[in-house]
Order: structure tokens, then C-alpha cells, then sequence
């Protein structure tokens, strides 16, 4: 029986979406997690962003090793939150085209759902341009897989209805993924780069080629994911600072008004004669 509905935090989909539009060459994934009412709802509040091992323009994949990983972390965060939080669900990124899951897509999410029947997936399409509107559209989804009836290996997708659920602030999960976001594309670029160093061997000019390959990537991480993420870190630092500066100032408000109630409601002493 497929999930009723999906509400997933903006703070989450913000950090979902920024890992998204990290790269348009190749898909990026992570994993989901939250909580399963008992009237079948999922409810996603954070995620962990995983390590590409294998960088390809259609296809992503998740490693045993890194599904384990992720449940430890799960539980680490049920503790935290005192909640019984779990993997719910994966995301990955259709750069460049439909949204629409793929055969491939369709059938991952099957493989998925035989572990847990509960697992939803994201799928995140960016870089799409509009000809119309003249301006780039971001697209997402939410599916399960369902049998056909046709096969063991023949699976549909269905919708699920997906809700974004406005908070006032990111919790610390969310702001500590988006965080890690800039170090695990860095790790990615170096495992990329010590492979192509390995392959070409003694080449000198394929050496030259893919050192500058690499700067360029590196650059790229720094200016457009570090930089930008620095300055929102800084702004809110300076918006929490003048927060904290304001409900200080209530609070002494507060303290001077009870203060002076106190003195209006308290009992006159009388004289005895």
C-alpha cells in the first residue's frame, strides 16, 4: 500500500535543492530521513547528503556501506531528538530533463521498497530552461513503485501528493548537511582526480590536462557553493545576534515591569498604636 502523502520541511528541501544544483553534468543523491505516522504520512525534516564513489550523468547509486552508515546516523539523531526518526526515502537529481522518474529510476526505488514498503524517492529536475517564460524551471516529485502485474521485474511509478512545510528556522541537522555539502564535492573532486592521475601514468600532457580539469572543478566549488554559503553564514550570525540583542531587551522590560507590579500589588504595612 503506497504512502498516503509526504510533508517534507523547507529547511530540508532548501538543502536538498542546493546540493542539486551543485552540478548539471551528473545526478546527486542523498538519503531522507523522518518519521511514518501511523495514518501512513511520511514526515521528512533531515537528510544526509552521500558520496558519489562513481560519477555519471544518469545513473546514481547507493552502496550498502553508505546505506548502513546512514541508518547509524539515523539512530544518532533519534537520540538527539528523542524521536524515533529512521531513513525514510532517497532523492537524486534529473539535470536537464523531465522530471519523471526512469525505468531505472522506477525499478532502484522497487529494490528499495522490498527492504522497507515505506521508502518514498525525491527527484529534484533542475537546469531546465522555459523558452516560454524565457527562465530556468526547478521541478519535483514524488513517487513508489508499484507491480504491473506484468513480471517481477515490471514496475510503475505512482504519484505521491507532496507538501512543503514552511519553519521558522533550520534545525541543526539540516544546517549540518548543507555544511558538509562543500567537503564531500571536494572529496568527490579528489577521488576523480587521483583516478585520472593513476590512468594516464607517465602522459604528460593528459596530466596537464586533468590537473586543470581538477583546479577548475575546485574553483568552481568555491565560488559558487563556499562563497555564497560563508556570507549566508555570516548573515545569520548577524540576524541572530541582533535577535538576541532584541530579547534582551524584553527581558528587561519584562523584569522592570514585574518589578514595579510587585511593588503595586504588595500589602501596605499598617501601624499598631
Amino acid at each position: 500500500m503506497p504512502i498516503k502523502a509526504v510533508y517534507l520541511t523547507s529547511d530540508a528541501y532548501s538543502v536538498c535543492m542546493a546540493h542539486a544544483l551543485t552540478t548539471e553534468k551528473e545526478e546527486i543523491m542523498g538519503l531522507l530521513i523522518g518519521e511514518i505516522s501511523e495514518e501512513r504520512t511520511c514526515h521528512i525534516s533531515a537528510l544526509i547528503i552521500l558520496r558519489r564513489s562513481d560519477k555519471r550523468a544518469d545513473r546514481v547509486e547507493i552502496s550498502p556501506e553508505q546505506l548502513s552508515d546512514a541508518s547509524n546516523k539515523a539512530d544518532s539523531l533519534s537520540n538527539q531528538l528523542q524521536r524515533p526518526m529512521r531513513i525514510v526515502g532517497w532523492y537524486h537529481s534529473h539535470p536537464h530533463i523531465t522530471v519523471w522518474p526512469s525505468h531505472i529510476d522506477v525499478q532502484t526505488q522497487s529494490d528499495y521498497q522490498l527492504m522497507d514498503e515505506s521508502f518514498v524517492g525525491l527527484i529534484f529536475s533542475v537546469f531546465n530552461y522555459d523558452k516560454v517564460a524565457k527562465s530556468s524551471r526547478v521541478q519535483l516529485c514524488c513517487f513508489q513503485s508499484v507491480s504491473s502485474g506484468y513480471g517481477t521485474d515490471s514496475y510503475q511509478r505512482v504519484e505521491i501528493p507532496l507538501f512543503i512545510e514552511p519553519v521558522d528556522r533550520m534545525n541543526i541537522p539540516c544546517l549540518k548537511s548543507l555544511i558538509e555539502l562543500p567537503v564531500i564535492l571536494g572529496h568527490e573532486e579528489n577521488d576523480q582526480y587521483a583516478k585520472a592521475k593513476a590512468d594516464c601514468g607517465t602522459d604528460l600532457s593528459s596530466a596537464i590536462h586533468n590537473a586543470s580539469v581538477y583546479t577548475g572543478n575546485t574553483v568552481h566549488i568555491l565560488e559558487g557553493l563556499v562563497g555564497p554559503l560563508m556570507q549566508w553564514l555570516e548573515d545569520r550570525l548577524k540576524n541572530n545576534e541582533r535577535h538576541l540583542m532584541a530579547l534582551r531587551e524584553e527581558k528587561e522590560q519584562l523584569s522592570n515591569d514585574l518589578k514595579h507590579l510587585t511593588i503595586l500589588t504588595s500589602p501596605s504595612k499598617s501601624t499598631v498604636v
